[in-house]
């Protein structure tokens, strides 16, 4: 495997993957959702409830039929993701004042898309029978204060503290660039190292660094790391300054944990090695060890929803700790002392990978383990 190969590793390959990733959730979130009107009203109020559908910005109105049937198919087809059932009769009931239900029939296969429609059609529907509350008890003759108590007896004041915008790509990103640098760090440093042992120049490498096993991971490993620092530096730019990700507390904890990061995969890497003895083994191992940590970490599915097995098995991955820190950090501005815990965890990791150091040695240094694929 030539130099050319490893700077595609532990470089070119993680900035590729920011790009596409970044592309993929340029938008930040799902807006403009395709949406079924089925009028079987026709007057001006079915066409009002379909203007305001329409007008919210996580729907907009791509198919309009009196037939439920065909609208179904059109779903079924994948063409729309919701459908706006206005029953005959609707505008003659709200007049009477005997109020009518409007069914909406969502496709919730994707959570999140289900999720924002949901909210933005409930949104519209909300706001449009608040309205017509709000008009029949003026003309009662309240007073607008009176007639809004009335309408809205309970307000709420809502306050989101982080990630007010709802922004998917704020959260999802911070974790999947820093993954596929986790990912390729593992993967370059098993591969730099365990190729050695397959062609048996083990002996070799640990006479150039005087029979130090530790000088001899340093030497190899330093520039790697020093590349996939360069890795840190353009995905922080990414992050925070071309996304706008808020920063809310100390960048430099950040910083230093994105360092201990990578210096805590790169010797689980050698961790896998030495126990599995076997190249192809272990990378298979650890590109699955590295991809499931996103599982695990509680951002797609919290924590503390996972049952007692998960949590446990939870804290066997590093990256777990890492999103810890920089949840604390960039959107709570928490204060530096939440971050001492997660950044023992990962020291934890590191003293156990050193410990498997003198393993590795006899690895490299024995004839048995010499040309295992």
């Amino acid at each position: 495997m030539n130099s050319s190969v490893y700077l595609f590793t532990v470089l070119i390959a993680p900035l590729f993957s920011f790009l596409i990733l970044r592309t993929i959730f340029a938008d930040g979130v799902p807006a403009n959702l395709p949406v079924g009107l089925v009028d079987m009203d026709q007057t001006e109020l079915s066409r009002k409830i379909g203007q305001w559908i329409d007008a919210t910005a996580e729907a907009t109105i791509v198919y309009r039929s009196p037939n439920l049937s065909a609208a179904q198919q059109q779903m079924e087809l994948g063409n729309i993701q919701a459908i706006v059932l206005i029953p005959e009769g609707t505008e003659k009931e709200v007049l009477k004042a005997s109020g009518k239900t409007i069914p909406v029939y969502i496709n919730n296969t994707n959570i999140l898309i289900g999720g924002y429609l949901q909210k933005g059609i409930y949104k519209a529907l909300a706001t449009l029978s608040g309205g017509i509350k709000l008009q029949a008890e003026l003309k009662k003759g309240r007073s607008g204060e009176q007639a809004m108590s009335n309408v809205m007896p309970i307000n709420m004041h809502q306050h989101v503290l982080f990630n007010p915008y709802g922004n998917y790509a704020y959260f999802l990103l911070s974790a999947l660039f820093p993954l596929m640098i986790i990912l390729f760090s593992m993967l370059s440093t098993i591969y730099a190292t365990g190729i050695e042992l397959r062609e048996g120049t083990g002996p070799d490498w640990l006479d150039h660094a005087n029979g130090s096993v530790i000088v001899a991971l340093a030497g190899k490993l330093l520039p790697y790391t020093l590349l996939l620092s360069i890795n840190l530096m353009v995905m922080n730019m990414i992050l925070f300054i071309q996304m706008g990700t808020p920063m809310m507390g100390s960048y430099y904890l950040i910083v230093l944990a994105e360092i201990v990061l990578i210096l805590t995969y790169q010797l689980m890497g050698i961790f896998i090695v030495s126990v599995t003895a076997n190249l192809r083994l272990s990378l298979s191992l650890a590109s699955a060890y590295a991809m499931m940590a996103l599982t695990f970490a509680g951002l797609t599915f919290p924590q503390f929803a996972m049952p007692l097995l998960a949590r446990i098995f939870s804290m066997l991955f590093p990256f777990t700790y890492w999103t810890k820190i920089f949840i604390s950090q960039a959107f709570r501005g928490e204060a530096l002392i939440h971050g001492i815990l997660p950044l023992g965890a990962l020291l934890l990791f590191i003293i156990a990978s050193v410990a498997m150091l003198p393993r590795m040695k006899r690895l490299l240094l024995n004839e048995k383990y010499w040309g295992k694929i």
